[in-house]
């Protein structure tokens, strides 16, 4: 069990079993808990006893240990939040990876590819690798809204594969509100994805 004597030890070590397991985090996730340094040297011991893990520079989860596969590597989710908040920017799902996250693969891919507003980066965990991919303000306008994810998705799809099931698929995942924000975003996406959009968003629900 990690030492506890340290009050700022205490308090990280509050946050961190608040967050439960599986939870990944960055020294900015306790900014306002002391000094950068006082808690990379907190995390640091905490990661020495074995309580946290260091899954990349700067890095870390509270482990899942499965009783049969042991220490699980943590969700893609899971990893892009913490991403975000240490770096202070958006993220965009594209790619195969938002294909997958709107049911229009089954595939789950190896290589995770977010847009994003800040530094490019890359971030191998097992045998996944995340990747930040640097784009422009217009790809971004979308970020964190279903119609982000349906645009990438489609640009990743393409225009000749989109079928009649591919379109039955993205009706089912909408909202009203999805439908409202879709009439919102059709200049950021190409025009034959912004026609399609115009039509989701104009079927009777």
């Amino acid at each position: 069990m990690a030492n506890t004597a340290n009050p700022l030890a205490t308090k990280l070590l509050g946050r961190i079993y608040g967050r439960g397991r599986g939870g990944v985090f960055t020294p900015a996730h306790f900014a306002d808990l002391g000094s950068r340094t006082a808690v990379a040297s907190v995390l640091a011991r905490l990661e020495a006893t074995g309580t946290i893990r260091r899954l990349a520079r700067g890095l870390y989860d509270y482990p899942v240990d499965h009783p049969k596969f042991g220490r699980v590597v943590p969700s893609t989710d899971a990893v892009a939040r913490a991403l975000a908040v240490r770096n202070a920017i958006r993220l965009q799902p594209a790619g195969a990876y938002a294909a997958n996250l709107l049911g229009l693969s089954d595939q789950v891919p190896s290589k995770v590819v977010f847009l994003t507003d800040g530094p490019s980066r890359r971030v191998r965990l097992g045998n996944r690798e995340i990747v930040l991919q640097r784009t422009t303000p217009r790809n971004m306008a979308t970020a964190g809204r279903k119609s982000g994810t349906v645009i990438q998705a489609l640009r990743y799809i393409g225009q000749a594969n989109v079928t009649d099931e591919v379109s039955g698929i993205l009706r089912r995942h909408l909202s009203d509100k999805d439908r409202r924000q879709f009439r919102s975003d059709l200049r950021y996406a190409p025009a034959w994805i912004a026609e399609l959009l115009r039509r989701l968003a104009e079927e009777k629900t």
